[in-house]
């Protein structure tokens, strides 16, 4: 024990020889602060190009002392959920059982049914309908939702959307995000186990990203209520992710989206300057903490006419995804900056990374063709949820199966004994429907158009490929769908890229671990993101193995650093 802390353990021979992969093994000392920030959509060509063409000077100032994993990859899925469990929990879906940020449990019961008396099943959301804000205010089937007004998401949670469970003794109790998460997090662990910790973290949802805290309920000391689906009171009815003008052509909706990371770029800054993420009150330096920012993303979505996504297949980028980087850059600069200042770089090790990329890079790959999942499913008469069954307040389904679709598609069945014919159904249709080639959407007149998943993509029976778990006990998907490189499964007019599924340009992202005591290298041996959880939790000198996800499934630390 030293200050408090566990020390770990010398790495294993596998580590050591992993650490061969960069010119010169580093070593770090010791570490009382850990800073992680997901750059939402920085693929790791993002990060590697800037750097070499001089467009990100300040994350290469990083760089210069760090070591940048090429190969760095999400644990298959790419949603945000999975994404930020991945860096924060050292786990995939399959230990965490988080899969989505809308998705069904067979087990859980709707919240307006608080005698948990119905039959169970429900969609359980992570997102902005977990605030308050979204409320159903005469909880009514036949009265709107409120409107989210608010930055902090109404300042609770949304009984109507927070799902109930009945347990042993027969009560009927609600499962908040914290509850719904199966391992705990890092900020769990540094919390129990190093005397006066403190934890703090911002996030687009205010929140549905509660989950953060553990099964304690206690993981974040401050975690700030930031809400990116909320309307902006400067721009009446329109929210972060969308042009303040309402004219994406003349004022790019990541301009926007640059407001709201703003403020997290100043929580954090104020959170290295010793108070709270409000600025507000006087608070610890955190011994972990970080954000995520939105604007890469954003920019990535935006129709590439419109200057959004990327140039060519190179990850050339357009001049939204240009201008969207050289913000994240700025952005990065400042943090690094505020350490110095404050006299925190050398006790502090810096984590660059991302929760997914975005699909497709490449612009002539794309094909928006809908969700042809659902509709294939239905020419072949086997349901994906009844309509009329459907939770008459919340509009969630309830018994009766799922359907999620981005770039990729997961499929929750009404009734698991037609899988085997879900499946066969969709191998059958899996070809490519007629897309026209300025739309990207497809031509009209099509019969039963195909999933497009004949060349790259692959249909799974996650009963028999339980990657994420047995769909019998009642959370994991009954089919996944990853379609081929650059369809996604929408017909959106504005966007022209998305995220979710296990494309190379989902799931190869940016990380870039720095410290100044380390030497500048590069690790091209394939690493996972899960990675960045053990290695936090080693770099403050405790046992990455209390990290419950990295007992279940061996989540190792990154190589290169101790």
């Amino acid at each position: 024990m030293k200050n408090g802390k566990l020390l770990f353990k010398p790495v294993a021979a596998a580590m050591a020889l992993a650490c061969a992969t960069i010119a010169q093994a580093s070593s770090l000392p010791e570490i009382d602060h850990v800073l992680i920030v997901s750059v939402d959509g920085m693929h790791s060509q993002d990060l590697s190009r800037c750097i070499a063409n001089n467009t990100c000077p300040n994350i290469a100032a990083l760089a210069a002392h760090g070591v940048n994993y090429t190969a760095a990859f999400t644990p298959g899925l790419s949603d945000s959920v999975p994404g930020l469990a991945a860096l924060l929990t050292g786990g995939s879906p399959k230990s965490t059982g988080l899969f989505y940020d809308d998705v069904y449990d067979r087990t859980l019961f709707p919240g307006t049914d608080t005698t948990c008396s119905t039959t169970p099943g429900v969609e359980v959301f992570l997102q902005e309908l977990v605030g308050v804000d979204f409320l159903n205010p005469l909880n009514s089937p036949t009265a709107a939702p409120g409107a989210l007004l608010h930055l902090d998401g109404g300042g609770s949670f949304n009984p109507q959307e927070i799902p109930r469970m009945k347990t042993a003794t027969g009560d009927c109790v609600p499962v908040y995000p914290h509850n719904f998460i199966k391992t705990n997090t890092v900020f769990e662990v540094v919390k129990q186990n190093l005397r006066g910790a403190h934890t703090a973290w911002s996030d687009k949802h205010a929140w549905g990203t509660e989950w953060l805290n553990g099964p304690s309920g206690l993981g974040v000391d401050d975690m700030a209520r930031t809400e990116i689906n909320s309307i902006d009171p400067a721009c009446a009815g329109t929210d972060y992710t969308v042009s303040c003008s309402n004219n994406t052509a003349t004022d790019p909706s990541y301009l926007h989206t640059e407001k709201f990371d703003n403020i997290h770029l100043q929580n954090v800054l104020n959170e290295i300057n010793g108070k709270d993420s409000t600025g507000t009150n006087k608070a610890p330096v955190p011994t972990i903490f970080g954000t995520n920012f939105q604007t890469l993303s954003v920019a990535q979505k935006a129709l590439n006419s419109q200057g959004g996504g990327y140039v060519d297949a190179a990850f050339t980028p357009n001049v939204n995804v240009a201008a969207a980087i050289t913000y994240i850059d700025n952005a990065i600069g400042a943090m690094a900056e505020a350490l110095k200042e404050r006299g925190l770089s050398g006790s502090t090790l810096f984590v660059l990374s991302a929760k997914h990329g975005q699909s497709p890079a490449d612009y002539s790959k794309l094909k928006k063709i809908g969700d042809t999942v659902s509709s294939t499913l239905a020419n072949a008469g086997i349901a994906t949820n009844i309509a009329s069954m459907q939770d008459a307040i919340t509009g969630n389904n309830i018994q009766f199966g799922s359907v999620t679709t981005d770039d990729v598609a997961f499929v929750w069945l009404p009734d698991q004994s037609q899988r085997a014919a879900a499946v066969a159904a969709l191998k059958a249709n899996s070809s490519c429907p007629a897309v026209d080639p300025v739309s990207k959407k497809i031509v009209a007149g099509q019969t039963n158009p195909g999933i497009c998943a004949d060349a790259d993509g692959y249909v799974l029976d996650l009963s028999i490929d339980q990657r994420f778990g047995n769909p019998a006990a009642g959370r994991t998907p009954d089919i996944m769908v990853q379609p081929n490189a650059g369809v996604i499964y929408s017909t959106s007019g504005k966007k022209d890229a998305e995220h979710g599924g296990f494309a190379a340009t989902d799931s190869n992202v940016a990380l870039l671990v720095s410290h100044p005591a380390l030497s500048q290298g590069t690790v091209t041996t394939r690493v996972k993101t899960t990675q960045v959880a053990p290695t936090a939790i080693r770099a403050l000198g405790l046992d990455p193995a209390l990290l419950e996800a990295v007992q279940i499934e061996g989540t190792r630390v990154l190589p290169a650093l101790f």
